[in-house]
């Protein structure tokens, strides 16, 4: 968005891993999205260089990750001008190079928008929220393929966090809301990805009320469509939370172990619950005193409570204050 603003003209092309494809293809900005075609830990240098040669076609590059082997690709393809924040020891793979102020850009998304704007400027603020596009027709072929309609409400239950056990709100209180929100008249459909079939499958479980589980039946294209006719979600701090507040769907997005002030979900419509304890966030993917209590005292009802309030920020404090 900051990149269109300064060039209207301009086309944007994305490289990115294959399974966040989708997220770019519903962005307005980006013209096309490429797939990575290699793995998280491949080094691969030669086929790297090989890929490279493909892009060469660009005058710029924006080099989002911090780590040396992201600016490869960029520094074969001989794109002239190479943003990124210095990482680790970039000298030479990026020309345009920054240093990172964390204090003045606490928000990884301030960090992101900074690299659009000139060497030296100021990032003019606020950043504005993300929005992605729905497919309508897709919307309604997904609907018939997995048999939804919406005579009644829909409340999206996101329980998965890939991270781990530290930043999952527990199934039970999942379930428990899930039969709360049953009996106001919604219907309750429970998504994610097959990783996240384990834990649906535990909210469904304990749940009362029925419940949709929709856990590794779509695409991401197609949990994005389906998340756009939600009246509310309420999902972990994870990437279905930051889908949801960029389709701009009332949000209750709940944090454990990582920090709000750091990935919050961007929307005016969305609602961040913590219990601020003393010992988060830890940022830990396993609670290391063994008590995961920023999560597990964490009570529904609070969650109820939270979305009853509208769009208000709602943070519980360690005494209930």
């Amino acid at each position: 968005m900051r990149l269109k603003a300064l060039d209207p003209a301009g086309a944007i092309d994305v490289l990115a891993p294959p399974w966040v494809i989708p997220v770019y293809r519903r962005m307005p900005e980006v013209a096309n999205a490429i797939a990575l075609p290699f793995g998280h830990g491949d080094l691969a240098l030669g086929a790297r260089r090989r890929f490279a040669r493909t892009l060469s076609r660009y005058d710029r590059a924006i080099v989002l990750p911090n780590t040396w082997k992201s600016a490869l690709i960029p520094f074969h393809a001989g794109i002239a001008v190479r943003t990124g924040y210095r990482g680790e020891m970039r000298y030479g793979l990026l020309n345009d190079l920054r240093r990172l102020d964390e204090k003045a850009m606490p928000r990884i998304v301030e960090r992101y928008a900074a690299l659009a704007e000139p060497p030296g400027a100021a990032l003019p603020g606020p950043v504005p929220e993300p929005r992605l596009r729905v497919d309508d027709d897709a919307r309604r072929a997904t609907l018939g393929r997995l048999g939804l309609d919406m005579a009644k409400p829909v409340a999206v239950l996101a329980p998965g966090a890939e991270y781990g056990p530290a930043k999952r709100w527990p199934a039970r209180h999942f379930a428990e809301l899930a039969d709360q929100l049953a009996a106001r008249g919604y219907q309750v459909w429970l998504v994610g990805s097959d990783k996240d079939a384990a834990i649906t499958a535990e909210v469904r479980r304990l749940a009362h009320a029925p419940c949709v589980d929709l856990a590794g039946r779509t695409t991401l294209d197609e949990a994005i469509d389906l998340l756009s006719l939600a009246a509310h979600v309420v999902t972990n701090d994870s990437g279905l939370m930051h889908i949801a507040a960029a389709l701009d769907r009332p949000t209750a997005a709940i944090f454990g172990s990582s920090s709000p002030d750091f990935t919050p979900p961007l929307s005016a419509h969305a609602r961040v619950i913590s219990l601020r304890l003393s010992c988060s966030p830890c940022f830990a993917r396993v609670c290391p005193l063994g008590h995961t209590n920023c999560l597990v005292t964490l009570e529904p009802r609070r969650v109820l409570d939270s979305m009853n309030k509208g769009s208000d920020t709602v943070f519980e404090k360690e005494n209930g204050e």
